[in-house]
């Protein structure tokens, strides 16, 4: 399966979406002593990188005051549960603990983004404390291409953001809130799954990688996006 990753930095300027308008001037002799000089205007397409195509939560509540969604799903792979978390607005909190894998696993997860009006997943990829990804990561990596395949035929994005650290920053939030050890053996994964969407939100999507499928049909639905809650977007039902 062809899939890329792209490393997403922040954006902040507006997005520029119209072509480059480039003039050339062509002389041509009409008689001796005389020219005329004539302008001809070509159109050239301006090749916009992915982040500025696809711009992520984080960036966008980051440019505007006046955000209003979309609402970002933070995921937590593991090897027999995997930890979800929820940001909607400017909460954060953990939201479920799945214990399935595989396909299953992938279309529980879009149940789950279409009930709470996702539109964009960020999945932990393990790294070691110097940077460097782990065995665990190319494991990470290959789920999250196959997910990313099935995320983009309904608009919906999928980025990775380094975990480092987040289970043990999970485990010390959970004591600190009183959780019992039973509580925290059960909810440790979704507790995980919000630390990685506050990093992400803390460092406004620098770093993050965008999953994207090779497939350029799939590529335009990104760029499209999932249609508008007219109840956040009432001007959108203007052209309904």
């Amino acid at each position: 399966m062809a899939i890329q990753f792209i490393a997403v930095k922040p954006l902040l300027s507006p997005i520029k979406q119209n072509p480059l308008p480039i003039k050339y001037k062509n002389s041509t002799s009409l008689r001796s002593g005389t020219q005329l000089s004539v302008t001809v205007a070509v159109s050239v397409p301006v090749s916009l990188p992915w982040e500025e195509q696809i711009p992520p939560n984080a960036v966008l509540r980051k440019r505007s005051p006046l955000w209003r969604g979309g609402f970002s799903l933070g995921v937590d792979l593991g090897l027999s549960r995997t930890g979800v978390a929820i940001s909607k607005g400017f909460t954060v909190r953990p939201l479920t603990v799945l214990e399935l894998r595989g396909q299953k696993l992938e279309l529980r997860l879009l149940d789950l983004a279409e009930k709470e009006e996702v539109d964009e997943f960020i999945i932990g990829l393990p790294k070691n404390s110097d940077g460097k990804e782990t065995e665990q990561s190319n494991k990470v990596r290959s789920v999250a291409g196959r997910f990313a395949v099935r995320a983009a035929e309904r608009g919906w994005r999928v980025y990775l953001q380094d975990e480092h650290g987040t289970s043990s920053e999970a485990l010390d939030h959970m004591i600190a809130k009183g959780l019992s050890k039973s509580a925290r053996e059960g909810r440790l994964d979704a507790y995980a799954a919000m630390k990685v969407l506050e990093r992400y939100f803390e460092h406004s999507g620098k770093e993050i990688e965008l999953v994207v499928p090779k497939q350029v049909e799939l590529q335009n639905k990104l760029r499209k996006g999932p249609p508008k809650d007219i109840d956040f977007f009432p001007e959108e039902s203007q052209d309904l």
